[in-house]
């Protein structure tokens, strides 16, 4: 896959890392949560391999709403440009249910591979869909999903644009039937497998002895959520390959900022909260402000 970096990003790297060969590595690949190009950056400069576009942390931050089905492909599409002209690193992307039925899910392949998606997360779940960990789910028949997969794998431009499958039956019609649809999914040619909220540390061993020998298999961690939580270290023990921890990045954001807006909001002023900030200089740094200046000083005009 290409590099989608511009002359503006402070990345080192000269092109995009290729998934597939990372996921035939030993170790599990941890892929944090981010929801815009910012949130991207700081990942990517702590050093992770891999970030995961969340679909319901865009909704959480760009609509102030919660995970229903709510956010558009092309405000999807919108984000992940934003962020895959910042940074480097491979971005595995929520498309939800493909938003819409085979032909749609077609357009939303084709246009987040367009904007650089390095993976395309795509759910057998009824339309509007929600959280993978809320109650009240519904799926689709097996034949429209595999439908969809096909669509999905025939869009794409590039075999290196991965296609992940992902079922919600474990909640809808219980661990058996959403082993058999991974099973149907994985006929259709897909790259990961992903099978939402196990319920325990058996139903993970038991996915993990189906399909870790044949199809690298992704682990949700929620706080909160139906699956326990584990390290990456643990689930790769376990035989996940790819780690996310997709909306922890927005949790850990809104609780610092109920505490920064509560102290401003008190005290009148920052100063309470200094020390747990950046100063101005520090995040023109972070986000390459003094790069960025040097680079557009070579357009100047010259007298």
């Amino acid at each position: 896959m290409t590099s989608k970096a511009t002359a503006t990003s402070t990345s080192t790297s000269t092109a995009t890392p290729n998934l597939a060969l990372r996921l035939q590595q030993p170790t599990a690949l941890l892929a944090p949560g981010i929801y815009d190009a910012f949130s991207a950056l700081i990942a990517e400069q702590a050093g992770f391999e891999a970030l995961y576009l969340s679909g319901a942390s865009i909704a959480y931050t760009r609509l102030g709403r919660s995970d229903i089905g709510l956010t558009t492909a092309t405000e999807v599409a919108q984000t992940l440009a934003h962020i895959t002209d910042r940074i480097k690193v491979p971005v595995i992307v929520d498309a939800d249910t493909g938003f819409g039925n085979a032909l749609n899910t077609q357009r939303t392949v084709r246009d987040f591979e367009r904007a650089g998606a390095a993976m395309i997360q795509i759910e057998d779940q009824t339309f509007p869909k929600r959280c993978g960990h809320l109650d009240g789910k519904g799926v689709v028949p097996v034949a429209e999903m595999q439908g969809k997969l096909k669509a999905a794998l025939d869009a794409r431009h590039s075999g290196n644009t991965l296609i992940l499958a992902r079922t919600d039956a474990l909640a809808v019609e219980g661990i058996d039937a959403a082993l058999d649809r991974a099973e149907a999914y994985l006929a259709c040619g897909v790259d990961a497998l992903f099978i939402e909220a196990l319920r325990s540390p058996e139903q993970m061993d038991r996915a993990c002895k189906q399909f870790a020998h044949r199809i690298p298999l992704l682990a949700n961690m929620v706080e909160g959520g139906q699956t326990p939580i584990q390290s990456a270290t643990e689930l790769g023990d376990r035989g996940f390959k790819i780690v996310i921890f997709p909306g922890g990045t927005a949790r850990a954001v809104a609780h610092t900022l109920q505490g920064y807006y509560g102290s401003l909001h008190a005290h009148q002023t920052t100063t309470p909260w200094r020390d747990q900030m950046l100063n101005f200089d520090e995040l023109n740094q972070l986000i390459g402000t003094p790069e960025l200046l040097a680079h557009g000083k070579q357009y100047d005009a010259k007298v």
